[in-house]
């Protein structure tokens, strides 16, 4: 694998996604410009509904990063040149990196999900696809790749349920049930994802390694549902660095 011009987009992910940061580098330094174009594509598109009050602004920020995945000559832009470098270096499939970015318009509007099977492919088409993207990056097989949207999807379910409140504060409405029944049926298809993932080849585990928190995570709403709603999912410092820590000496997704 050949080195990429990855540095302004490790910073952008320090910077913005300091647990993702901190995954990365607790991979083999050889491996990590092959991650730091993609989550830093996935922080600007994320963002994009965010950084404006006006719908119109966030949708065409949202399609310029469309464009770009859609066309061949990246701009000279500190993301979307080493995104687009990586692209066809990597063979990466392109729906998957516009899925992500259409997938955000969600977030510039302020309507619920239709039902759960929208939330379903909301999270899906953001988290699962970046996870899948990451490990296709580092050189998986079709097998791999799809374990990896499944653990990706299962990661975002986590991720979602820890932001409900803050997105609720802002006027979302991010649940399309909260009732108790339905967030420990959402935590155990998340957790049944992760149980499937095996045989994951050590060069492409880290890939799996941003999702570290996950089970955790999930396991609380299994257990607890009421902590989603009341803000209470974040888990203690030590119990988050020792399962990074468990990864990267062990090499395990």
């Amino acid at each position: 694998m050949r080195p990429l011009p990855a540095d302004a987009c490790a910073a952008l992910v320090e910077r913005g996604d300091p647990d993702r940061f901190a995954a990365t580098m607790a991979a083999p330094p050889a491996l990590r410009p092959r991650l730091w174009p993609l989550y830093a594509y996935n922080l600007e598109v994320a963002r994009a509904p965010w950084v404006t009050q006006q719908p119109l602004i966030a949708e065409m920020r949202l399609q310029w990063w469309r464009d770009v995945v859609a066309g061949d000559a990246a701009p000279a832009h500190e993301v979307a040149g080493p995104l687009m470098g990586l692209v066809r270096d990597a063979g990466l499939p392109r729906d998957a990196l516009d899925g992500m970015a259409a997938a955000r318009r969600w977030d510039i509007g302020t309507d619920p999900f239709e039902d759960q099977a929208a939330m379903d492919r909301y999270l899906e088409d953001t988290g699962g696809a970046l996870m899948e993207l990451a490990a296709r990056a580092l050189g998986a097989e079709a097998r791999v790749a799809g374990l990896a949207r499944g653990a990706g999807w299962a990661m975002a379910v986590a991720q979602f349920l820890r932001a409900a409140p803050d997105l609720s504060a802002r006027g979302r409405v991010p649940l399309v049930d909260d009732g108790p029944d339905a967030l420990r049926d959402l935590a155990a298809r998340a957790l049944a994802r992760l149980d499937a993932v095996r045989g994951v080849p050590r060069g492409v585990a880290p890939a799996f390694w941003p999702g570290w928190q996950t089970r955790g995570l999930l396991r609380r709403v299994a257990t607890d549902p009421a902590a989603v709603t009341e803000g209470r999912m974040a888990l203690p410092e030590f119990t988050r660095r020792a399962g990074l820590l468990w990864r990267a000496l062990s090499g395990r997704p």
